[in-house]
């Protein structure tokens, strides 16, 4: 990944930069041989790296999005997910799955065999640690993709993704991020009001992520004798930070990326933390809760509250206060009590935000006007990493420090049969900002 002087943006460069790259939204794209409209007539190839529940679910959305398109490709680390995923979407979308035995490809380099597979589009959906790598290699390659979120779980990998971003945009190349909500109807119409004033100046933001544990960390007593330290940290991913981001970076993400969405994006001043591990880990790395303050311009503030422990409180909201009113948007219908009461009412069949997320990417490609999320869905990853960094080190952490981080958390080359000493759980006040 590009760790370079060059990719480190101050806050105001960073707005810069999303203003070039978001340019893509503003109007049509002018293509060199007009590729996208080429492509109209044309079957699209789709390839699916990172065979989990999210990821069947990412390639059947993607399948029920365009009449044209057909699936001829996955990768995965492990052979078995391949298997799981090709019957069950065999069953779902038949004729659509053209995958033959020699287009699954597993192994730590399956990604870039699928990218090589004559592929057109690429579904980015295996642990959040790889996505900088694999979005490199998709744009590099000249493909379009759907890109999971969070975008990575360090800054430099953040700092690739930005890169990334902005040569998608070079090339024309739709990327869509897998910040469901932002293609929700309700959110979207609810979010309109808000940027418009319908409780007046937003003075703060306060979301919650409470819910049960996911995916616990077995035993160390399970491990296989023959299996190695990646392995093991790979077939449980989400217990590690350098795959994951902690729980706070790869599921509350959401909700930081809503409190992102209701302050217009801009890139918050600072933040300070609080978090820890309440529920043996085994030999786990990630907190279980924490709760996060941003400092916005203009004095507002954004409140995030995070856990994942099980027998308590559950609520999952977002409850914005502004100079002229309130607000609240949850998975109930969003309401606003303002200058004007206001509930959302369907007007017309919902179409499922997880779907209208491909049915806008595959219908940019047609029409040769590529999506680019790659501004807001970078700084909304970075925001989430600035949190758990303030929580991790107890520390008041800035937006430009948490861009200019130094932490690479990921390795710089994967082998299975590499030692890969497990990181101790963080403690705040020792752990340092770096």
């Amino acid at each position: 990944m590009n760790t370079s002087n060059n990719s480190l943006t101050t806050r105001r460069e960073f707005l810069k930069t999303s203003a070039l790259v978001g340019g893509a939204l503003a109007a049509p794209a002018i293509l060199p041989g007009n590729l996208l409209a080429r492509q109209n007539n044309e079957t699209l190839r789709i390839g699916l790296i990172g065979c989990g529940g999210r990821g069947t679910g990412a390639a059947g959305n993607a399948l029920s999005a365009d009449k044209n398109v057909v699936l001829t490709a996955l990768a995965d680390a492990f052979p078995e997910p391949l298997q799981t995923t090709l019957e069950g979407l065999r069953k779902s979308h038949g004729d659509k799955v053209k995958v033959t035995p020699e287009k699954c490809f597993a192994g730590l380099d399956a990604y870039q065999k699928l990218i090589d597979s004559g592929v057109d589009v690429v579904l980015l959906a295996t642990p959040p640690g790889f996505r900088p790598v694999h979005l490199k290699a998709a744009v590099d390659a000249g493909k379009h993709v759907f890109c999971e979120k969070p975008m990575a779980t360090d800054a430099p990998g953040l700092r690739s993704v930005l890169d990334s971003a902005k040569a998608a945009k070079q090339k024309n190349l739709s990327l869509v991020a897998g910040f469901c909500w932002r293609y929700d109807a309700p959110r979207r119409e609810f979010y309109k009001r808000i940027h418009d004033g319908a409780i007046g100046e937003i003075r703060a933001v306060y979301a919650t992520y409470y819910t049960g544990p996911v995916k616990p960390m077995p035993p160390a007593s399970q491990r296989p004798a023959e299996m190695g330290d990646l392995e093991w940290q790979l077939r449980n991913w989400y217990n590690f930070v350098w795959l994951s981001g902690d729980g706070f970076v790869e599921q509350c993400c959401h909700s930081v990326d809503k409190v992102g969405w209701a302050l217009q994006d801009q890139p918050p001043l600072k933040a300070v933390a609080v978090g820890g591990r309440q529920t043996p880990n085994n030999q786990g790395s990630i907190f279980d809760h924490m709760f996060v303050v941003y400092e916005f311009p203009n004095d507002a503030r954004g409140f995030v509250g995070q856990k994942q422990i099980g027998n308590g409180y559950s609520d999952n909201s977002d409850y914005l206060m502004g100079s002229d009113g309130i607000a609240r948007s949850g998975w109930q219908a969003p309401f606003i009590k303002g200058k004007q009461t206001w509930r959302y009412r369907e007007t017309e069949p919902r179409i499922d935000m997880y779907q209208r997320e491909h049915n806008e990417l595959f219908a940019s490609i047609r029409n040769g006007q590529p999506i680019n999320d790659g501004p807001w869905m970078a700084q909304s990853t970075l925001m989430g990493l600035m949190g758990r960094m303030a929580a991790y080190t107890g520390q008041e952490v800035s937006w430009e420090q948490a861009m200019q981080s130094q932490e690479k958390l990921v390795p710089e080359q994967l082998d299975w049969k590499m030692k890969l000493d497990i990181a101790p759980m963080a403690m705040p006040g020792v752990t340092r900002l770096t």
